[in-house]
């Protein structure tokens, strides 16, 4: 059995059609640093999964990976209690998320979650 707040394989988006298709059907937010995408699952309710793009612009290897990193305990500890079960997400980082404090980089992002929530609901996507 998992642990509440591990993060597995099936949580995490793998296959660029399943990006794709987050970008093109899901619910857009832009902050300052990321771009999000969101979509509920119609298929399966407890399912929800994550994806992060980047590119080069954000900084070298040691910087972006270090991105990645903060995203995803970010998600894992912050953005899934905000989002409706069954929630995927892309977050997409821009220029300038590299140079971002952990606690300024979360705090944009549950920013993000809430309002993309708010956005899902809205349309009527998380029911």
């Amino acid at each position: 059995m998992r642990a509440h707040l591990s993060f597995a394989a099936v949580d995490r988006l793998h296959r660029s059609a399943e990006f794709l298709r987050l970008q093109r059907d899901g619910v857009r937010f832009q902050s300052p640093h990321f771009v999000l995408y969101a979509v509920v699952s119609t298929t399966s309710r407890s399912a929800r999964g994550w994806g992060l793009r980047y590119r080069a612009r954000i900084g070298n290897a040691v910087v972006r990976n270090r991105v990645k990193r903060r995203v995803r305990e970010c998600f894992r500890k912050v953005m899934r209690a905000h989002l409706p079960a069954g929630t995927s997400i892309v977050v997409i980082a821009r220029g300038g998320a590299g140079a971002l404090e952990s606690a300024a980089l979360g705090d944009e992002l549950a920013m993000a979650a809430r309002n993309l929530s708010g956005r899902i609901v809205g349309r009527g996507d998380g029911r």
